[in-house]
């Protein structure tokens, strides 16, 4: 197959804005709401940070405690006063209006095929009895430096069809996912004063929508509805070979507070609006499941354990059938660890004409 090739500059400009304005008309619903978010945008207030103008904090290095510590955290807490950085895409349009769920999933530039999964599935943006959901993608900016600039204009590109990632200017690592958690808190108090519930999770989840409905409108949920698959009593792990290694001098206690695996959970949106402001009370934790239960501490929120949330698979043994029978997943709410082709696979078998058993009472 022979691929067109642009000669001329003026051509390649002039197909470049053909294509622009395609995509534009393709997004006219989304932009024909704009004088109106122009408006609502005014009396909520707007993003309010537009640079970060951070230096590192000096005065740690003269400590001795500090020198001993491994680089990454030497980097951590250097700039751990860093809160808030500028955006690069914004959406507020996405809490226009009354929203029941709103939809918000951590990802990373490089993980386009698994956002175009979760756009087929269960992250579909739509209306159910009445009560819409709307969904949203979390990244910061692309971490590895030799392929930023085309990753960046990849996301560029992807959020001008769809129109649904937030990004931020900082890099996208793991001790900066609690970064991510703080920025989406202030993000959602800031322009969303009308979503009923929220669900937080990451890209690589199975969800199912029908289940979270049937949970939310079984029974009464108060403002400090926090659910998901919550771990209690859980200690530091201190083997340095760990990925989520902590040193005594960053945490000496001997139990982490309450948290939810950050795979998925749901919670309140009045909830949300409050844990933005305890996220600014505390320092910045490099785990941020942890920093969330943090949080959660500080209002004094016990999280709700679910069985219907699984963060760690179905069951432990990872090469059981179970993990992989939609029979199962059919009574979930969260499933975690599923590449896209399984995901995909997955949701056509739970949403076929399958034939279970009756169903689990978990919900």
């Amino acid at each position: 197959m022979t691929l067109w090739k642009c000669e001329n500059p003026r051509v390649c400009a002039v197909f470049f804005l053909a294509v622009v304005a395609l995509t534009v008309v393709q997004r006219g619903s989304i932009n024909s709401a704009a004088p109106f978010e122009l408006e609502r945008q005014e009396k909520l207030g707007n993003w309010d940070v537009t640079s970060s103008n951070c230096s590192a904090n000096l005065n740690l290095s003269s400590q001795a405690w500090f020198r001993g510590l491994e680089d990454n955290f030497t980097q951590f807490l250097l700039y751990r006063h860093c809160r808030f950085f500028p955006m690069l895409l914004n959406h507020p349009e996405k809490c226009a209006g009354e929203i029941y769920l709103l939809m918000v999933i951590k990802s990373v530039a490089t993980q386009h095929d698994r956002r175009e999964v979760i756009r087929k599935t269960w992250g579909k943006e739509q209306v159910v009895n009445g009560k819409r959901i709307k969904t949203l993608f979390l990244l910061g900016k692309p971490s590895n430096e030799a392929e930023r600039a085309n990753h960046q204009k990849l996301v560029e590109y992807e959020d001008y069809i769809y129109g649904d990632i937030l990004q931020w200017d900082f890099l996208d690592t793991f001790f900066n996912l609690t970064l991510k958690e703080t920025h989406f808190l202030k993000w959602f108090h800031t322009y969303c004063p009308r979503v009923q519930y929220v669900f937080k999770g990451d890209d690589d989840v199975f969800v199912s929508i029908e289940n979270i409905f049937e949970f939310l409108e079984g029974s009464s949920h108060d403002r400090n509805l926090f659910v998901g698959d919550v771990i209690f009593k859980a200690k530091p792990i201190r083997k340095k070979e760990n990925k989520y290694y902590i040193p005594q001098a960053l945490y000496n206690k001997t139990y982490y507070p309450p948290y939810a695996g950050g795979g998925g959970f749901l919670m309140h949106g009045e909830l949300a609006r409050r844990l933005h402001w305890a996220a600014e009370t505390l320092e910045l934790y490099p785990i941020d499941d942890v920093f969330l239960g943090m949080c959660l501490e500080a209002l004094q929120v016990t999280p709700v354990k679910h069985n219907a949330f699984k963060t760690f698979g179905l069951v432990k043994n990872k090469s059981s059938k179970m993990n992989r029978e939609p029979c199962f997943f059919k009574n979930m709410i969260v499933v975690h660890k599923l590449l896209p082709p399984d995901l995909l696979h997955m949701w056509h078998l739970v949403n076929s004409d399958l034939n279970c058993s009756k169903k689990v009472e978990l919900l």
